[in-house]
């Protein structure tokens, strides 16, 4: 695949059916999250999501917001943007099944990541579902502890092994 085939760019609300539906497509029901909620909080971080277009169609997307270290947000909750920044939280990011192996996953965290920098934010979190600690491992994130018990609580909040990772930027 050439790599001029696929635009990555800012998501809008009119994104918000498509993004839906890869969730569908990727996701166990105990993580799919309601359409309001995803527009609530595209209002609330609307410099930080992102969708990855092939061949006419969004495909994949990540949707992320200025957070601090060792902070995080709870399956199906509303994204508490941080004032005084020093991190980007990266919530979600998926790929239709149909477009695995052209790297949308990659290129849409890297694109992230130069946001993130340009901001002046020192790292990118998230917390790992659904087996996937191997492929943020291979992003350079590393298992971490969330601040205090309240964060634990909230990690709790995700079904299965769910693991909070860090890395550093720059």
């Amino acid at each position: 695949m050439a790599s001029d085939t696929v635009f990555v760019r800012a998501m809008r609300a009119d994104d918000l059916d498509a993004v839906l539906a890869i969730q569908l497509a990727c996701y166990g029901a105990g993580f799919v999250e309601d359409g309001e909620l995803i527009a609530r909080r595209l209002g609330a971080a609307p410099h930080t999501g992102w969708v990855a277009e092939h061949e006419g169609g969004v495909r994949a997307y990540l949707a992320g917001y200025p957070s601090v270290a060792g902070k995080l947000t709870p399956l199906h909750g509303e994204f508490e943007v941080a004032a005084q920044a020093d991190s980007l939280y990266l919530h979600d990011l998926a790929v239709h099944p149909g477009a695995s192996g052209l790297g949308l996953g990659p290129r849409l965290v890297r694109h992230a990541w130069a946001h993130a920098m340009q901001a002046g934010w020192r790292h990118s979190t998230l917390v790992s579902v659904q087996s996937s600690v191997g492929f943020w491992q291979r992003q350079g994130y590393e298992a971490a502890r969330p601040a205090g018990p309240e964060q634990q609580a909230r990690l709790a909040t995700y079904p299965g092994e769910s693991v909070y990772m860090i890395r550093r930027l720059g």
